[in-house]
């Protein structure tokens, strides 16, 4: 069994407005779960915090479904702000990590999946990461 992170657009794509993504996300989400867990961390918890006016409302939607929350790892912490290195030295112009690093460290560090909607960050900073995405899902 695997676990697996599910990322934010992932979860406003499910929770949302009406997103021609909800299907494919739905789907994806369904899959994993019956594979392992699935897991969010403070990061995704912190940026879907913004869609809602009281947290009693945002934590109403988190358990409707089965989403372990989990700690971001020292580990992933560390790796993450190394990702951001590598991003910086690639010219990127932000001046502090991006949430996707801390997203795609802690699945890496952990050995989870990641299921998101954007590979972005992930795919070209953190290569051992097993992603389930548009471009690699069937």
């Amino acid at each position: 069994m695997t676990d697996t992170i599910v990322d934010t657009n992932i979860l406003l794509d499910i929770n949302g407005p009406d997103s021609i993504w909800r299907p494919w996300a739905m789907s994806r989400m369904n899959e994993a779960a019956d594979e392992g867990e699935l897991v969010i961390n403070q990061i995704v918890y912190a940026e879907l915090a913004c869609g809602y006016a009281r947290r009693e409302h945002l934590d109403a939607v988190l358990t409707r479904s089965s989403y372990r929350r989990e700690n971001v790892p020292w580990d992933a912490a560390y790796l993450a702000g190394m990702a951001f290195l590598e991003y910086r030295r690639r010219g990127g112009r932000r001046s502090s990590p991006l949430p996707d690093f801390f997203i795609g460290a802690h699945a890496a560090v952990r050995r989870y999946r990641l299921l998101t909607r954007d590979r972005g960050y992930y795919a070209g900073y953190f290569a051992t990461l097993d992603i389930i995405s548009p471009d690699t899902a069937s």
